[in-house]
């Protein structure tokens, strides 16, 4: 097949791939929207509106009043806290101390039997906001670990773990999903900025905590850490010490880390 074509075939590929992601997105937010207007239906009727609007009021004004309230709450930030893993922000994945992607075949696309296209995603995709089924880093096994550079030195206070829910997942249950799982602070006290990643972030461990992801509660969970930490530091390891049940592989969506700002590295 000649190159150009293979190319061709290539670029649709991955339009369809979007499109896809895109539609599970979409059906994700539907959710959100059906569970936020349930849950929040008594807060809704005592709504300003309600109370300081005429009795008149034309019906498609209060309906935008109130798409209005559940799009603003659907854009405030469940967590409320700075994440100083964010990748934008700066934070990135230190390789040498983090655990090997899974390979998996059925990953990519195939045309005529010679796969051209993956769709495995790289260890940083945990410290990115985009939470779209299948947009993970997976691991092998059931016991992992991450050590991220942070954005900034920080005196870490807690973490947060996301994951999908089962009903966006395509296979219909989340048994990837990381169950217990603990928390390091890592790194050198005075860290020479012409110094690369990975020696930043060398030094002793010091355990924050160990806990646990509940797969049935929220899709995003807050933990406060169990051990103080009185210094700043540079470095977080993460380490999954098991998952749901999943017998091939974990998955992890995305992960942040909160704290009190120090001193710039």
């Amino acid at each position: 097949m000649p190159k150009e074509q293979l190319e061709l075939l290539k670029k649709e590929s991955q339009t369809l791939e979007n499109n896809f992601r895109e539609i599970l997105f979409l059906i994700e937010q539907i959710d959100v929207l059906k569970a936020l207007l349930r849950d929040t239906q008594e807060d809704l009727h005592s709504y300003s509106w309600n109370t300081d609007q005429d009795e008149d009021q034309d019906p498609m004004e209060e309906m935008s009043n109130l798409v209005n309230y559940v799009l603003k709450k659907l854009r405030e930030d469940q967590v409320q806290m700075a994440d100083y893993a964010l990748k934008s922000a700066g934070a990135s994945i230190v390789e040498a101390g983090t655990s090997e992607s899974y390979k998996n075949n059925k990953a990519k696309l195939y045309w005529h039997g010679i796969g051209f296209l993956t769709y495995e995603m790289p260890p940083d995709i945990i410290l990115q906001p985009d939470v779209h089924p299948g947009k993970c880093w997976a691991f092998p096994g059931s016991q992992g670990h991450a050590l991220i550079k942070l954005a900034r030195k920080i005196v870490p206070t807690a973490v947060t773990m996301e994951h999908i829910s089962e009903k966006v997942s395509p296979s219909g249950n989340i048994s990837s999903a990381p169950k217990e799982f603990s928390v390091y602070v890592r790194g050198t006290r005075n860290p020479c900025s012409e110094w690369g990643i990975s020696k930043q972030c060398e030094g002793e461990e010091i355990f924050l905590g160990q806990f646990v992801y509940n797969k049935t509660g929220s899709t995003v969970q807050t933990f406060e850490l169990q051990h103080d930490v009185f210094e700043s530091l540079l470095c977080v390891k993460l380490k999954i010490l098991s998952n749901w049940g999943h017998p091939k592989y974990t998955c992890l969506y995305r992960f942040r880390v909160h704290g009190t700002p120090g001193e710039y590295p």
